[in-house]
């Protein structure tokens, strides 16, 4: 049986905010391993630390003190134009709150990091429109986002983050804004995303919805991880009824 090849990993991870007297202590020595292939999510109460987590992973903000690596490239000693650089390559984002550019159309949005990775013309549109009809949004390329409902928005959102292939998506909340049946189409698109291409997803999530397509079970309290094999009961502790 063949290894799994680990993507990333947080070792004594400790975010801090503030200063002085008022610290707020978002994560308390993090120990956690990403493996290609992993469709996991993380749970847990508001505030316990998973955005901010999700936001290290990504190399969005750093890590006060400890570890964290992607491709065994050492976060700690990297610039933040090759956190950047990292990002644009192998990391796609799913916003709870979609992110698209206003100015932009569905289709600019959709191609935007390809073009900053210097994709042509030709291959940028190959790419999105095969994704735009995969997706359900075919004939919606031009439309800008205030003209899309909250789902075609996702959609662009989750079109823009995969469009490039990447070895990791980090899906914050990304059912919150949309219905129930809207939400289970964008979850059955990603496991096969995970099945098919191989694409590595960590979800950050309230929704119990998402529990049923998840490989492992992440729970985050108070900035620490209590387990990465979650019972029922702690599942419904932390999920929105």
């Amino acid at each position: 049986m063949s290894t799994k090849k680990e993507i990333a990993s947080l070792h004594e991870v400790v975010k801090n905010y503030g200063e002085g007297k008022i610290i707020t202590k978002a994560l308390q020595g993090i120990n956690l391993k990403i493996l290609e292939g992993d469709f996991s999510v993380m749970m847990g109460p508001s505030g316990c630390g998973k955005s901010t987590l999700l936001n290290i992973i990504g190399g969005l903000d750093r890590a006060t003190s400890g570890d964290v690596k992607f491709n065994d490239q050492d976060f700690n000693t990297l610039s933040n134009k090759a956190l950047s650089m990292i990002r644009r390559q192998h990391i796609g984002f799913v916003f709870q709150n979609f992110n698209l550019l206003p100015v932009l159309n569905a289709y600019e949005n959709a191609e935007y990091v390809l073009m900053l990775q210097g994709v042509s013309p030709t291959k940028r549109r190959e790419k999105v429109m095969h994704l735009f009809q995969e997706m359900g949004l075919d004939g919606l390329e031009n439309r800008y986002p205030r003209e899309l409902s909250g789902g075609q928005q996702q959609r662009v959102a989750i079109a823009r983050a995969v469009a490039t292939e990447p070895q990791l998506v980090l899906a914050d909340e990304i059912t919150a804004n949309v219905d129930s049946k809207t939400a289970q189409s964008l979850l059955e698109l990603m496991v096969a995303l995970n099945k098919n291409n191989n694409t590595t997803f960590l979800f950050s999530t309230h929704d119990p919805s998402v529990i049923k397509f998840a490989k492992k079970i992440i729970i985050l309290k108070d900035g620490i991880i209590n387990s990465e094999k979650a019972s029922s009961e702690e599942i419904e502790r932390f999920t929105h009824k």
